[in-house]
């Protein structure tokens, strides 16, 4: 896979992007495994639905406002540091989860410990790194293997980890959680140390006029608000679909097999959407996603709810899961340059992840209320429809960017005229 990036020698470049793509399947894997939790957390220790998804939700919004912070620092001292210090935090938090006997220790550890460390070892400051080091004609390919990678560790992690609880019980399970949090360490080792400052007649823009730039354009705002409908999707799912299927009285593995189905299928997803966002306008690209998630979700809401459904839908949305995670960064990176992309791409992610609290929060509200997802799926649905309208007047113009730094031996051919 890695020897389809031409024009890079398979050997920094080749270290650099293997340790990147790893290293998101482990903190994706680990994060995404944590709605198998629930049911017998909260079965075991008579905690609520909505307490624990509070908790969650908590995580997923602090993870929201510290990526801009997380992403500055990055763009400061480089990826390595961060991600290597996000992993012993992973490792931290876990452990906290597994030894809670209470919602308040439980939330501080699931939620603020576990908040802080996601936006450190996650996505977009590992993406931000890659697409930094490598030249233009490489960033969507390789940003769509790293989101690859990280669905790969949702396919391979998620049933492991439902396996440790068959096995070992929830909190063993979380032990060796822990302690898998740990190889990330060693894999986040080729990424850049601190980034090379800008040469004359490239960026050499601050961090305030990035920012400046990304809030008083318009762009910016409509790729924000879209984004969070992408957060309030994967939240929702991430942390309910097993208890959805459980309420569906289907069997607790056909949960577990739903989101490793989604994280294998976007694996495909992820590949297609950063080769796609190299050739189409990404704006197009995020509008046809966000419209066929909305399209998927009204067709499983009215189907029934059988174990061969669930499976089909999680393989379809599974080709839908982050494959918008490519186009938004090269919106970005086309928009607002590639010197501050960590801190400008964190920023926008607070949207996502506002969404993402609401995904995770509402679903177990609405469910304690209520005794269904029904109306939570029917928000989901609407939210779509929103997304796909806000990317309509989004900027998608061929728009020149600083080359950035290379990898170690790369040598990027001759830039070509861009179409966008």
């Amino acid at each position: 896979m890695l020897a389809t990036l031409r024009g890079a020698p398979m050997g920094g470049a080749t270290l650099l992007i293997a340790g990147a793509v790893i290293c998101a399947a482990l903190a994706t894997g680990l994060r995404q495994s944590f709605g198998l939790f629930l049911a017998p957390m909260t079965t075991t220790l008579g905690w609520s639905s909505s307490g624990f998804a509070f908790a969650i939700a908590l995580q997923v919004l602090l993870n929201g406002f510290a990526q801009p912070l997380v992403g500055q620092v990055a763009d400061r001292i480089g990826g390595r540091t961060v991600v290597i210090g996000g992993a012993a935090l992973y490792a931290i938090g876990i452990l906290g989860m597994a030894l809670s006997q209470g919602l308040p220790m439980f939330t501080f550890f699931a939620g603020i410990v576990m908040g802080i460390a996601v936006s450190a070892a996650g996505m977009p400051v590992i993406n931000a790194s890659l697409t930094r080091l490598l030249p233009e004609h490489l960033r969507g390919r390789a940003v769509g293997l790293g989101t690859a990678g990280s669905s790969f560790g949702q396919f391979a992690v998620v049933p492991l980890a439902q396996l440790g609880i068959n096995v070992a019980g929830w909190q063993g399970a979380l032990f060796l959680l822990a302690g898998a949090a740990l190889l990330m360490i060693p894999l986040a080792l080729p990424l850049d140390g601190r980034p090379a400052p800008p040469k004359a007649g490239q960026d050499d823009q601050t961090a305030m006029q990035a920012l400046k730039l990304g809030l008083t354009t318009p762009t910016f705002w409509y790729i924000f608000f879209g984004f969070s409908v992408c957060g309030l999707h994967v939240s929702f799912l991430a942390v309910h679909l097993p208890g959805f299927v459980a309420s569906c009285h289907l069997p607790a593995s056909v949960g577990a097999a739903a989101i490793a189905l989604i994280g294998l299928f976007n694996v495909a997803g992820s590949l297609i959407s950063g080769e796609l966002s190299q050739r189409w306008k990404r704006r197009e690209l995020l509008i046809i996603i966000y419209a066929s998630r909305g399209v998927l979700m009204t067709i499983f809401l009215l189907a029934d709810k059988t174990t061969t459904n669930v499976l089909i839908f999680s393989a379809v949305m599974g080709l839908l899961w982050l494959s918008t995670i490519p186009p938004t960064v090269a919106l970005m990176a086309r928009n607002f340059g590639t010197r501050w992309l960590a801190t400008m791409f964190g920023l926008v992610f607070v949207g996502h992840q506002l969404g993402g609290f609401a995904g995770a929060f509402l679903g177990g509200y609405i469910f304690d209320r209520t005794g269904s997802y029904d109306l939570m799926w029917s928000l989901c649905i609407a939210a779509a429809a929103f997304a796909a309208l806000m990317h309509i007047p989004v900027q998608d113009g061929p728009k020149a960017v600083d080359p950035g730094p290379k990898a170690p031996g790369m040598t990027p051919p001759p830039r070509a005229a861009t179409t966008g």
